[in-house]
């Protein structure tokens, strides 16, 4: 309210809150000889008088005191402004404190930071340092013993060389003092022969004389006591009859001998001998007895029933009729029933081999293997040799399982083959061994070829089995089985030489099984091992995907290949003979399977 008074006239009011600058002095810097004027000089009256004439109107005013109070309300609410622009000053002041404290936190932090790494830099290095100092003095260490090591064999050499040449040196000069001493021995000799030649003679010739008289006295005695005895036993005729009797006694003894000999020898074979026809047995040898009875006794007594599809990969339906099979033929040993006969034919490499052995251990039996191929070459020994394996066979306590593989090279038709006179002699003795159901033995004919066998044979067979190719589900199954056996469990194992890459082994497995269209389990199962082999040819002995890839390109090459012979062969026996029927619709088959 300076207005009021005058102060401050002409001069613009500042913003509240600020100080006002004072007003300059009156008057010059060029009236320094001048006075200074009294504070009151500037004084305005004229504002007291405005001042007193506003009292007055705002007495009289109605809304005097509303004024005021409204003033006062305007001054409070400046000093409350102020107050709040105090209290923002002072909390911008804190925030700008704690900002710098946290700066100053992330400072240091960083600072600790740096500190560490540099000492973990500076620690590292340091190692760093320490180790190759200690590889350093280890290849000093190591360069050092080799020296050494090529110092100690270059004087090993030289000692052995220096030793070799004293050696041959005294050998030499032991060899010339020999040459001397028996050359000189050698004239000695001579000398002495040619000085005392006469004498020599003359002791030769006298003991030449007294051996022939010593010799005619001999042979004058011995007549004079033959003579005497032999007209002594012819005379007593007592001696004679006694003498004829003990001499046919003499050849009958050594005629029983032998006769009971060869009877105890055919009886001996017969029971625990294996024919020779008999490539593969279960059972055991005397001589396998008598050099291993331990294992002998371990393998019989661990000899249990397994199931008669382990490790065998068919097709559903094959499984199914196979494990039929098993069953009943159990069932018929336990019970000591008759056994049936089987044919199993098929392309090769299918399992019917694997089958007959599962088979038989399976059933508890023992079980015998033999091939077609090796009946003709024994010529009139066939008969024989038949004969022996089924008496063989007849001796087994538990019952025999006899499997005839490549049946068809034997037991061919004897109306239309052109086999020989001893081979169809085998037959006919075959026939006869096979003409009943046994309960002592078990037969099973393997066969490529089946339409060739002779009709006798095809009777005796009761139950007839067909192992085709295997299928897209049991090639991988086969593949899946031969991998985890040939390559994880020996990559695994830790055993041998062998690791094995990183990849998907399942999706593996799944492309090779496509892969492998027409392809036998024998003919996988030999891919497992090839991949074995080239894990074991390499560098560092890992298996990789792309080794695995050529190998199974590799054998389904070979595959086809061998399929190109066997229609190659087919074609040209078709221009030269004329096959049966029933042998080209199984032959289409085959060919349909593959």
């Amino acid at each position: 309210m300076s207005w009021l008074f005058g102060l401050n006239k002409g001069q613009p009011e500042g913003p509240p809150g600020l100080p006002v600058q004072p007003s300059p002095p009156a008057g010059g810097s060029g009236g320094g000889g001048d006075k200074p004027k009294d504070k009151w000089s500037n004084f305005d009256p004229t504002g007291l008088e405005r001042a007193a004439h506003a009292a007055k109107e705002l007495d009289k005013s109605r809304h005097a005191k509303e004024a005021l109070d409204l003033s006062r309300m305007q001054e409070q609410t400046t000093q409350m402004e102020h107050q709040s622009k105090m209290k923002e000053y002072e909390a911008a002041v804190e925030q700008l404190k704690g900002d710098q404290i946290r700066i100053q936190a992330d400072e240091r932090r960083k600072t600790i930071n740096e500190e560490t790494r540099q000492h973990q830099a500076r620690a590292q290095f340091q190692d760093k340092l320490a180790r190759q100092r200690y590889e350093d003095q280890l290849r000093q260490q190591q360069a050092l013993n080799e020296d050494n090591l090529r110092k100690q064999e270059e004087s090993v050499q030289k000692q052995e060389f220096m030793r070799k040449a004293t050696i041959e040196h005294e050998m030499e000069l032991r060899h010339k003092n020999e040459l001397l001493r028996i050359e000189a021995e050698t004239k000695a000799r001579a000398r002495v022969e040619r000085e005392n030649a006469d004498i020599i003679r003359e002791q030769i010739r006298l003991k030449a004389a007294e051996h022939r008289q010593t010799v005619l006295e001999s042979i004058k005695t011995a007549g004079a006591v033959f003579g005497e005895g032999f007209r002594a036993f012819v005379s007593d005729w007592d001696k004679v009859t006694a003498t004829v009797a003990g001499l046919t006694l003499l050849a009958v003894g050594v005629y029983s001998a032998r006769s009971a000999t060869a009877v105890a020898g055919r009886y001996i074979e017969a029971r625990l001998g294996k024919p020779s026809l008999v490539r593969e047995t279960s059972r055991f040898t005397v001589a396998e007895a008598i050099k291993h009875p331990v294992k002998v006794m371990t393998k019989r007594l661990r000899s249990k029933p397994q199931d008669a599809l382990e490790g065998v990969v068919l097709s559903p339906s094959l499984e199914e009729r196979v494990r039929d099979i098993a069953i009943a033929t159990r069932n018929t040993r336990q019970n000591n029933g008759l056994y049936r006969n089987i044919l199993m034919y098929g392309p090769p490499g299918t399992g019917k081999t694997l089958f007959a052995k599962k088979l038989a251990v399976h059933s508890g039996m023992d079980y015998a293997i033999m091939t077609g191929g090796d009946v003709a070459p024994m010529g009139r020994d066939g008969v024989t040799a038949m004969h022996k394996v089924f008496d063989w066979a007849g001796t087994s306590r538990r019952g025999l399982l006899l499997f005839v593989d490549e049946a068809d090279a034997f037991l061919r038709k004897r109306s239309t083959e052109k086999i020989s006179e001893d081979l169809r002699a085998t037959l006919n003795a075959f026939l006869y061994r096979t003409g009943e159901q046994s309960s002592k033995f078990m037969l099973v004919l393997a066969s490529n070829q089946p339409e060739q066998f002779d009709w006798a044979i095809n009777d005796r067979i009761d139950e007839i089995v067909n192992f085709a190719l295997p299928g897209p589900d049991e090639r991988e199954r086969l593949v899946r089985l031969y991998f985890d056996k040939y390559v994880l469990e020996p990559a695994t194992g830790g055993r041998q030489r062998m690791k094995l890459a990183q990849f998907d082994y399942g999706q593996k497995c799944s492309d090779i099984a496509k892969r492998t269209e027409g392809m036998s389990g024998r003919e996988i199962s030999k891919l497992g091992v090839a991949w074995q082999a080239a894990a074991y040819s390499s560098e560092d002995g890992v298996l990789t995907e792309a080794m695995i890839d050529a190998r199974v390109d590799d054998a389904f090459k070979q595959h086809l290949q061998k399929m190109d012979w066997l229609h190659g062969d087919e074609v040209t026996h078709g221009t030269t003979l004329t096959p049966h029927p029933a042998g080209a619709t199984a032959m289409l088959c085959t060919l349909c399977l593959c």
